[in-house]
């Protein structure tokens, strides 16, 4: 008999333990409660998934599971937020109890190392689409901006730039030894979750890097109406982005690939000796508008324009 879509919700995804204070109710009536502590603001953010435009068709569902929750989570890592709970949205073609086990289980592993809880959802019929709605706790007046960039601070970054990229390119047929550090990149990202909590009051600006990071930049740019001067020696490529620039020469695609959910941020040069994660200077916030490339000592101008889905 086919699963109804209450007892799909209840056999798939209620078997997690509600962990957080904050929520008050979860899955079960019409609505989820929260409970937002004294002095801190709810951060809320939204995300889809839609198979062959986010991820190929036949992509391991617990991976998916995984990714689907981390980008959600990197979204509220770079607003400098703690995540407390999510709600989630299934659009299947059909009801496939396989899929959906492996599924839930890279999503709520991934919640349970957070402690968030899901607190709701919806499930429907359609092409394969996936959403997911993430809520975080930050101090009030604190959450990390976008906009709040200024002249002559320095950018960081966390992690190493491309690796994802380069795993992408990987599953569109391009070969290299030793892919799986690189596929894992792409396939299984790690949400800066504990990064951001750790800018609050040091960084003046942050975005995670989901769309490039000439493009996220450029957000940052935009907003803040300042312009930026990359250096690129001191980009942080791993030897395997590194060697798939040396056989291609596309040196440019480590900074236009998507999805490798760092956080890139700037921050006064008299914050530097505050911070206490490990992150790369990679640049400067300068008055002048427009984003820069300092390669070998020449200066060139970089397209800030990131991914588009209706370009």
């Amino acid at each position: 008999m086919p699963l109804s879509e209450f007892s799909l919700i209840q056999r798939f995804f209620t078997k997690q333990r509600i962990t957080n204070p904050s929520t008050r109710l979860g899955i079960g009536d019409d609505c989820a409660l929260l409970s937002i502590p004294e002095g801190f603001e709810l951060v809320v953010t939204t995300d889809t998934m839609v198979e062959n435009v986010h991820f190929f068709a036949g992509t391991d569902p617990e991976l998916l599971g995984h990714k689907l929750l981390a980008v959600n989570l990197s979204d509220l890592a770079a607003m400098g937020a703690k995540p407390i709970s999510v709600t989630l949205a299934l659009t299947l073609p059909k009801v496939d109890e396989s899929w959906l086990t492996a599924f839930a289980q890279g999503f709520l592993n991934l919640a349970k190392r957070y402690s968030v809880d899901l607190i709701g959802g919806d499930t429907t019929s359609g092409p394969l689409t996936l959403t997911v709605q993430a809520m975080g706790l930050v101090p009030k007046g604190l959450a990390l901006l976008r906009s709040k960039a200024r002249p002559g601070d320095f950018i960081y970054m966390t992690g190493y730039l491309g690796d994802a990229g380069l795993g992408l390119k990987i599953k569109q047929g391009y070969n290299c030894a030793n892919p799986e550090s690189a596929l894992t990149r792409f396939n299984r990202p790690e949400p800066q979750v504990d990064a951001g909590q750790s800018l609050i009051g040091i960084a003046n600006a942050c975005i995670d890097l989901s769309d490039g990071l000439a493009g996220d930049l450029g957000h940052i740019l935009e907003q803040s109406q300042v312009g930026a001067c990359l250096d690129w020696e001191t980009l942080p490529l791993s030897s395997i982005v590194q060697a798939y620039i040396n056989d291609t020469g596309d040196w440019s695609m480590p900074l236009t690939a998507g999805d490798d959910y760092e956080l890139c941020f700037t921050l006064s040069p008299d914050q530097a000796d505050k911070l206490t994660i490990k992150a790369t200077k990679i640049g400067i916030i300068e008055s002048k508008p427009g984003l820069r490339l300092n390669k070998s000592g020449h200066i060139q101008s970089l397209e800030v324009k990131g991914f588009e889905h209706f370009s």
